[in-house]
């Protein structure tokens, strides 16, 4: 089947729906504070440099992998489960309120963890991966409520946009804080860096009210309010779409392609500043990069959006991972400074859109009806991958160093694993597709 020519121009949608449209998105702009101030940004450095000081590097990428996937496995054991009960009681943004304020209460108390600590740290900081994880399964099935068909594309894009933009003002505000303390009436980066965590908490609760105001989820035909018969009734339709799920090729094909490539995108936002420090960058060079992907990544996330319109969502995805493929590569081998940036704006430039279309494509796939079961499967297979990429990356790393090689070397040798994952992720996406081709 060849897709829909879709850049012909399309009528306004009337005003709720925008505002339901831009409420929708800006939960994005929320959350994404956690995504780049905690996830990529300040808990990497802070994990490595105060509350695991000391330790091997390699040990402490180790142990920051392992957090991210325990948390990984916990979402993605959770999340089919809780989406098929979500429909079956139309309980999306409830769900999507309780994960986020676990996501933000976590983020917030991080600030009060003391110096080598690294337990305690990896706790919350894992109760914020579930928060932001968990939430993210409904505000993905949300979409299906506030856009359809053509539109999906552009309004899963500015999404991601948004989320770029939002989450990287903030991020520019929390580094500023860390350069220059006295600004701030505070007395050291150490304290700055504690203080950007409960701004994020504060962040992420304030940006996700619009959602919870103004969007209108859709309602199922099995609505109930019983707690009892809404779990029964869930569990019930969730045996019977795995069912379902075995009879539908393509959709199967297409889990498996994006649990293996979308494991390569979030390993590099969660890993790439700690396998940075690794081979010997300075911390600012690493933040000041991280930024660089942000401000790159909103422009190129409505690119994106419009370039799926243009040329197919199928199309640009595969481009995505085509440059998603090279930079793993290239960022084994990379020693300067200039590279590290260069690689930063790259990965800018794709990552948002890779994110963006894969949701949109799924969304497309699938019954609006039962959007937070379907995106609960979707989510769990993300979260499964999230287990196997930093596991990858540091045992990897692990193996390389106790057969004698350097630290630099080892983590040279875990970063370039992830090409794996999106070689295997594009050929199976391909496949997944081609017979959509017609």
């Amino acid at each position: 089947m060849t897709e829909p020519a879709t850049h012909n121009r399309a009528a306004p949608p009337p005003l709720d729906e925008r505002r339901a449209i831009v409420a929708w998105a800006f939960y994005d702009w929320a959350n994404s504070a956690f995504a780049t101030t905690v996830m990529a940004g300040f808990f990497p450095i802070f994990f490595k440099n105060v509350w695991s000081a000391g330790v091997d590097p390699t040990v402490s990428t180790a142990r920051l992998g392992l957090v991210n996937s325990l948390a990984g496995v916990t979402v993605a054991i959770l999340a089919p489960v809780l989406g098929a009960i979500a429909d079956r009681g139309t309980a999306r943004k409830r769900f999507l309120a309780c994960f986020a304020i676990l996501g933000t209460a976590a983020t917030a108390t991080l600030a009060l963890v003391p110096g080598g600590n690294w337990q305690q740290a990896a706790l919350l900081y894992g109760l914020g991966v579930l928060g932001f994880c968990g939430g993210n399964v409904f505000y993905d099935a949300l979409l299906t409520s506030v856009a359809s068909g053509r539109r999906m594309d552009m309004i899963s894009s500015l999404g991601y946009a948004l989320g770029y933009l939002g989450g990287g003002l903030l991020f520019a505000v929390n580094v500023y804080m860390t350069s220059y303390p006295a600004a701030f009436g505070l007395v050291s980066a150490e304290q700055a860096v504690r203080v950007s965590f409960a701004s994020v908490g504060v962040w992420w609760a304030l940006f996700t009210l619009p959602l919870l105001l103004l969007v209108r989820e859709q309602h199922s035909p099995q609505n109930t309010t019983n707690v009892g018969q809404v779990v029964r009734g869930g569990l019930r339709q969730l045996r019977e779409t795995l069912r379902d799920l075995r009879q539908q090729r393509t959709l199967c094909l297409f889990l498996l392609a994006y649990w293996l490539y979308i494991d390569g995108v979030d390993t590099i936002v969660r890993m790439a500043v700690d396998y940075g420090m690794s081979i010997g960058f300075k911390s600012g060079d690493l933040v000041a990069a991280l930024l660089l992907t942000q401000f790159v990544g909103f422009p190129a996330a409505i690119g994106f959006g419009w370039l799926g319109n243009r040329i197919g969502a199928r199309r640009a995805i595969l481009l995505g991972l085509g440059v998603y493929l090279a930079v793993s590569i290239w960022g084994a081998f990379m020693h300067a400074r200039h590279e590290f940036y260069i690689l930063a704006g790259v990965i800018g430039l794709v990552q948002g859109g890779v994110q963006a279309l894969s949701r949109s494509f799924y969304a497309k796939l699938i019954p609006p009806e039962k959007s937070a079961e379907y995106f609960g499967l979707y989510n769990m297979l993300g979260k499964f991958a999230v287990v196997l990429g930093p596991v990858l990356m540091g045992g990897v790393g692990l193996l390389v160093r106790a057969g004698g090689a350097s630290a630099d070397t080892a983590s040279r040798a875990g970063i370039a694993s992830v090409a794996l994952l999106f070689a295997a992720g594009g050929a199976l996406f391909w496949l997944a597709t081609r017979e959509r081709q017609g």
